[in-house]
């Protein structure tokens, strides 16, 4: 049997929850745009799904600029969820994203619970939505971290919106806590389909000359290479605490961190600020994918989900030790 025929054979399929995917490359919201943007760079209907820039119930003019910065291996941002609300989305974008061949999961933020509910009730009501994302772990904006940060929060909220509305959902976790594990528990009760891990990591950027920050906003979220071992904890931590499946994502840029975080726990991922420097990378990933399943031994690639082998390891997997 040749390679080529070996690889195409390969099944890429997973599934997240009730919400089922043709294979586990779906790109970051807020690193996408409304996807119209990225049509020259990508074929979106190969990709395992798509997270539009996330929606609020109202506009958000988002914060003061400086917004973003770039940094050692990353980019610090603090845009505040910029977005011109549900009613224009569903006027101007949602129509689009119904009409492409891959699953649109839509991320939304609220200030409080209700605001969670009515977005994700009136998504459903338009139709043409995969799933929802919940953003309960933005750091740049008031009041949606507070649900990413204390259990009983994020359990209640994932738990209303469960209540309210019958497309899977998935939580989005913020790495910014003490046990991300306990978190994850919280939402995985309340009735999440699958958790993304991770969203950005809380941090500053200073000019030392003028004596002040760069970012309008003081501090604003890390995102790129230099959190990925930050989110493959994370997903190897949560992967030994719930039994629901995991989105990857924090600093993903090419097959190799892709297979990283499936071996780690992940059942898909998410790129994100890689889209910025190469905006045909999920494409890249998605043909060199097959091959590497291929060379992992398996024929389908839930086979390697979680296939971390951690038995000669000499720390725990909760383990905060730096020896």
């Amino acid at each position: 049997m040749s390679d080529h025929i070996a690889t195409a054979q390969i099944d890429l399929g997973v599934s997240l929850g009730r919400l089922q995917l043709a294979n586990p490359i779906l790109v970051a919201s807020g690193t996408f745009g409304y996807a119209r943007e990225m049509e020259p760079f990508v074929d979106l209907g190969q990709l395992g799904g798509i997270l539009p820039k996330t929606i609020t119930l109202a506009p958000r003019p988002g914060n003061a600029p400086w917004r973003t910065v770039e940094t050692a291996s990353g980019l610090l941002n603090s845009i505040g969820l910029d977005n011109d609300g549900l009613d224009a989305f569903v006027a101007h974008h949602l129509p689009y994203l119904r009409a492409l061949p891959a699953p649109v999961i839509v991320s939304i933020a609220g200030r409080s619970e209700t605001e969670f509910v009515t977005l994700a009730e009136q998504l459903e009501q338009h139709g043409g939505v995969a799933a929802v994302e919940l953003n309960i772990s933005c750091p740049n904006v008031t009041g949606g971290v507070d649900y990413g940060t204390d259990p009983n929060r994020c359990g209640g909220v994932v738990q209303a919106v469960r209540n309210a509305c019958s497309l899977p959902i998935l939580a989005k976790l913020t790495p910014n806590v003490s046990r991300i594990a306990d978190i994850a528990k919280a939402a995985a009760d309340g009735g999440a389909d699958a958790l993304t891990l991770i969203n950005t990591v809380l941090g500053m950027a200073v000019d030392w000359r003028g004596r002040r920050p760069l970012l309008g906003n003081v501090m604003g979220g890390l995102s790129g290479p230099a959190i990925k071992p930050i989110a493959l904890r994370c997903v190897h931590q949560v992967a030994q605490a719930v039994d629901v499946p995991l989105v990857g994502v924090g600093g993903i840029s090419n097959i190799d961190d892709v297979m990283e975080f499936i071996v780690a726990g992940a059942s898909a991922v998410q790129i994100g600020t890689a889209n910025y420097f190469d905006p045909s990378v999920s494409g890249k990933i998605l043909k060199a994918l097959p091959m590497a399943v291929q060379e992992s031994g398996a024929s389908r690639l839930s086979d390697i989900i979680g296939s971390l082998d951690i038995t000669s390891a000499d720390v725990a997997s909760d383990s905060t030790d730096n020896r």
